[in-house]
């Protein structure tokens, strides 16, 4: 067997010289992970030009300046708190050495000439430079760097601890299978992989945009070939027509009293098309708030039943998987169970035998759907609804439960482009634009804190006029670092002021007391309710017309957007209430005040990417950067689509990744973390 060429870059950095087990922790804690690779994918966020010489009468407080000067004397303390300060000189003015700890007077004598680099500052007309980052001999050039890294660190972390073990990683770097067609890295002028490291690491130059771009497409094309990967294989696998007569269908339609809408009606031919096809569904169904998911997966559903299989929908939470449950019971021709952990004893096993035995037609649920001791007779559509609270790994665990199930998730969320291809990128899309008849829309006004007696003089009327209202808080107790309103403050204060009537749910409360407070205002009994995200999805309350989010400026825009889709549902118009906090910035103004102007989830969820970020690409985790070491999914958002491009026309050429090419993308799987990832869910 040949030696793994990756296997130097797969060791742990205590094997690196000069790493022991302190020093390489303070490394793993920076770089993300505890192996070499890790390290050298830990990019600098700057560099420090040190190749301009300056005077000292020409230079300036601020930036960093390199001289070369002559040690004039030393002023040693008066005392301890005082620094020691080493005056210099280039002929042009005189200059001083700051420092506060000091023990190298031997190296700097009286008219030794020095080469000093680092920041400068000003203290009347003397030029001072405390700590300087450098000070060598004249005569020894070398021993500064030109170019210099500049890292993130930690605490205990030093620039030159970071470049001597990035020396050695760079020298363990191995020359690698080109994994690029050729012709693309000429047209974009790309350095190789290891080029492109070095040129970043240890930079000769400043380095230009071209080695971070090609590392970034690395990173992409990885994600992108896994996922095209993944979907080639599922897509292989064996499927079966589901044909219906319509008729369960049309006796839905008749109870839901409205006809679908043209994004409805093409989504709904897309999915039928999946479901008549040999092979087996994998199909994303992304819409707006309030755009008709659930009516659209009760059709599909509908017609796995018509063509004598079994359908399920699984939700992430109890208190959405009730909503749902709700909601397909009103509709549906045919019953409709719900299971979830709350089933126990002797309901549960007759609701399980009924699954066993297909006397069970359509099922609702959490996660409890497809665990171990669920059996179908014959599961022929699984449905996912808030794709997002679950990761990848879990996505076609539902599927399985059926012998040749297919599969579609949706999502309440509008999803950018660029997630699009990173998170659902082996899956197919179906995408509602448009609203139903009848939903109204939902006027968004901003307003500050230091306003709020006036709004709550505002809300008062509101009640007084029979509405009911939603006050969203972000936190459930009072925090010392974040000081804004909690729910429970919040709860006690409109108590006092409008009584009874005021309800509180929050994440933190027993499900049973929330679940009842949420039942409450369903029900009218209470009319306003003070609450956290959990009124974000899964509460549908059509009497409510109005929504205060207090600290909206906290919130991300998607969340923001959700939370406003809990009202405008009824015939009463609708207000959407942002409270901001008096000194946002202006960014956070201008977030809001995207919301205010646009109802479009689309440009909403663009504009909210941009902004955060969007999750982990493999995981659940939903904010911050997807996954990317390398890559900016928003700077380099061109070269994902071209990476997009790349996987599927490699992956159709060679599926099995076992050509010329091929081989090499294993190995940017394998850099990547990708390979193992995929394995993993190819065998799930």
């Amino acid at each position: 067997m040949e030696p793994d060429p990756l296997l130097p870059l797969f060791a742990p950095l205590t094997s690196l010289r000069g790493i022991g087990p302190t020093l390489g922790s303070l490394l793993a804690r920076v770089a993300g992970g505890a192996r070499v690779l890790d390290l050298l994918f830990h990019l600098p966020e700057s560099y420090v030009d040190r190749r301009v010489r300056s005077t000292i009468a020409e230079a300036r407080p601020g930036p960093v300046v390199t001289l070369a000067v002559e040690v004039v004397r030393h002023d040693p303390p008066a005392n301890a708190r005082q620094p020691w300060k080493v005056l210099v000189t280039d002929g042009t003015g005189f200059a001083e050495l700051v420092f506060f700890k000091f023990a190298r007077e031997g190296q700097m004598p009286p008219g030794a000439k020095l080469l000093v680099s680092g920041k400068a500052d000003r203290f009347g007309d003397t030029l001072s430079l405390p700590h300087p980052d450098h000070v060598v001999p004249a005569d020894h050039p070398e021993r500064l760097p030109a170019i210099e890294p500049v890292w993130p660190l930690t605490a205990g972390l030093w620039p030159r601890q970071v470049r001597a073990a990035l020396a050695q990683a760079l020298v363990a770097l191995p020359e690698l299978a080109e994994w690029h067609d050729p012709v693309l890295l000429r047209r974009q002028r790309w350095p190789g992989f290891a080029e492109a490291l070095r040129a970043l690491q240890a930079p000769e130059t400043l380095p230009d945009a071209l080695p971070r771009a090609r590392l970034a497409y690395d990173e992409l094309l990885a994600g992108q070939v896994a996922l095209a990967v993944v979907r080639g294989r599922v897509r292989a696998r064996a499927g079966r027509a589901l044909a219906g007569d319509g008729t369960l269908r049309a006796r839905a339609l008749a109870r839901f009293g409205y006809a679908l809408t043209a994004a409805q009606r093409a989504a709904l031919a897309e999915i039928d098309a999946d479901l008549a096809a040999p092979r087996r569904m994998l199909r994303l169904l992304q819409g707006d708030v309030g755009s008709g998911k659930t009516v659209v997966a009760l059709l599909a559903m509908l017609r796995a039943v018509e063509a004598g299989a079994q359908a399920a929908l699984m939700a992430p939470t109890e208190v959405l998987a009730k909503q749902h449950h709700r909601t397909l019971s009103a509709l549906s021709p045919v019953p409709v169970a719900l299971l979830t952990g709350a089933v126990k004893g002797k309901e549960r096993a007759r609701l399980l035998r009924g699954l066993a035995d297909g006397s069970v037609p359509i099922v609702v649920g959490t996660h409890a759907l497809f665990q171990e001791a669920v059996a179908y007779h014959d599961l022929g559509l699984a449905v996912i609804d808030e794709q997002h609270r679950f990761g990848v790994a879990q996505r076609l665990l539902l599927g399985e439960k059926g012998r040749e199930s297919d599969v579609l998730v949706m999502t309440a969320t509008p999803i950018p482009r660029t997630l699009l291809l990173t998170q659902w990128g082996e899956m197919d899309v179906s995408r509602l634009a448009e609203k139903p008849p009848g939903r109204g829309a939902v006027r968004t006004t901003v307003h500050s804190l230091s306003t709020l007696p006036d709004l709550l003089e505002a809300v008062a009327r509101k009640l007084d006029e029979g509405a009911q209202v939603y006050w969203v808080c972000p936190l459930v107790a009072e925090s010392e670092v974040l000081d804004f309103a909690a729910a429970e403050a919040r709860f006690a204060a409109l108590r006092a002021r409008f009584g009874a009537t005021v309800a509180l749910a929050h994440g933190r409360q027993e499900p049973a007391a929330r679940d009842a407070a949420l039942a409450d205002f369903a029900a009218g009994r209470a009319r306003l309710l003070v609450a956290t995200t959990v009124v974000e999805v899964g509460v549908d309350v059509p009497a409510a017309s109005v929504m205060v989010i207090e600290h909206a400026e906290r919130f991300g825009l998607a969340q923001l957007h959700q939370l406003r889709g809990r009202v405008g549902r009824g015939a009463a118009a609708s207000f959407c209430l942002l409270l901001h906090d008096d000194g946002i910035t202006d960014t956070a103004r201008r977030r809001l005040l995207l919301l205010r102007d646009t109802e479009d989830g689309f440009v909403i969820a663009d504009e909210d990417f941009r902004l955060r970020g969007g999750g982990d690409v493999l995981g659940t985790r939903q904010a911050g950067q997807p996954g990317f070491r390398l890559a900016d999914p928003v700077l380099h958002e061109g070269l994902l689509h071209m990476a997009h491009r790349d996987a599927a026309v490699l992956t159709q050429k060679d599926p099995g990744l076992t050509g010329p090419r091929g081989r090499a993308v294993r190995t940017l799987l394998r850099l990547f973390g990708q390979w193992e990832q995929m394995r993993t869910l190819l065998a799930g």
